[in-house]
């Protein structure tokens, strides 16, 4: 029997498509069983759809400052469709403690830069600014800090002459969408 992930995103999806196909494979140990973006006009719902996979807008807009309550009807969701593991594929909220703890140990997240190096947002920018030779992505659990949960993996991606923020983030991006899999199953088996 597969493990159940649920899959958060904000955006286009392309770390949750990564996952969709990784699940493809017949020894793959999970499944995606509900995508849910905090942004109705995620490009990602529809790729998920198109993908047969269940996929839900639950706007964090309609809940105002209650980010908690956000998060609970998240939460309820994720629960109503079996998900033992979460995913963070580009969600782009802090999570309050609240969540975070609700899947302590089970929800992992994707960021664009060597953990501890350049937590947060403009990770390539601030790569390519202090003249880095190399950047590349971190698999970590969640933990109430901001990317500052124990490491799951990492892969390197060099930077190269002449790189610019494009250019580097897609070639970042190709590590994320091989590692990121990798990680979810190695945790899941166990």
């Amino acid at each position: 029997m597969r493990a159940k992930v649920g899959v958060l995103i904000s955006g286009r999806g392309s770390n949750m498509e990564a996952l969709i196909r990784a699940a493809e494979a017949p020894d793959c140990p999970f499944e995606i069983a509900l995508v849910v973006s905090n942004k109705p006009e995620a490009a990602g719902l529809d790729k998920a759809r198109a993908a047969g996979v269940t996929a839900l807008a639950i706007d964090g807009k309609p809940f105002g400052k209650d980010r908690e309550a956000h998060e609970k009807a998240i939460d309820a969701a994720l629960r109503a469709a079996g998900c033992e593991y979460v995913a963070l594929a580009g969600y782009m909220r802090i999570l309050t403690p609240w969540l975070v703890e609700a899947w302590a140990g089970r929800m992992i997240n994707i960021h664009p830069s060597l953990l501890p190096k350049y937590p947060g947002l403009d990770t390539h920018g601030r790569a390519l600014a202090a003249g880095d030779v190399e950047a590349g992505c971190t698999v970590h659990l969640v933990t109430s800090g901001v990317d500052e949960g124990p490491i799951l993996g990492q892969a390197r991606a060099p930077i190269l002459p002449g790189d610019d923020e494009a250019a580097l983030t897609a070639r970042v991006l190709a590590e994320e969408h091989k590692l990121f899999a990798k990680c979810l199953a190695d945790l899941v088996r166990g």
